[in-house]
């Protein structure tokens, strides 16, 4: 096929030879704040997960870190659904001869109820230095009191699809 056949340019001399890729200095964060009051685990956190990456931007780079803050409260109301309370498992190791520790997901939530959105965002990210960079800008409240009104976070909410909703204007 050729371009006169289906219209598109088929070199890439012809779109200008070169791809766009943002530079650092070119891109900008913002805060959203995210209610996770009765939301389910791993649905919020893929939604998370994708606004830290940076993947509802059209300046999206899976090289650089093009993602935004988010600050999710009441972190401790979230649910899981079927029996995963008490069947799912989260494990450590601390280091030494069998010091596999593992709790529950209940467990966890009882002790430290922030921790198990957090792991599942993490999961979510990529495994490396520019992950650890992406969960940097996640910051989880259990109650519905956060620190961050300086950023004056956008409220959100996302959709059946997950896209992003903007909440109040």
């Amino acid at each position: 096929m050729t371009e006169k056949d289906t219209g598109v340019p088929t070199k890439p001399a012809a779109w200008g030879g070169k791809t766009y890729s943002p530079k650092l200095a070119e891109i900008t964060s913002t805060w959203y704040l995210v209610d996770a009051d009765g939301q389910t685990l791993g649905r919020l956190a893929s939604n998370i997960a994708k606004i830290l990456k940076g993947k509802h931007k059209p300046v999206y780079t899976p090289h650089i870190n093009t993602g935004d803050f988010v600050v999710v409260v009441n972190a401790a109301r979230i649910h899981v659904t079927g029996k995963k309370g008490h069947d799912k498992t989260y494990e450590r190791y601390t280091g030494y001869p069998g010091g596999l520790r593992s709790r529950t997901f209940d467990e966890l939530m009882e002790r430290k109820p922030t921790e198990p959105l957090r792991e599942a965002v993490r999961g979510m990210l990529q495994h490396n230095t520019l992950g650890g960079e992406m969960i940097k800008r996640l910051k989880l409240h259990a109650g519905p009191e956060h620190s961050h009104q300086a950023q004056q976070p956008t409220k959100i909410r996302f959709n059946a699809k997950g896209d992003i909703e903007v909440i109040g204007s």
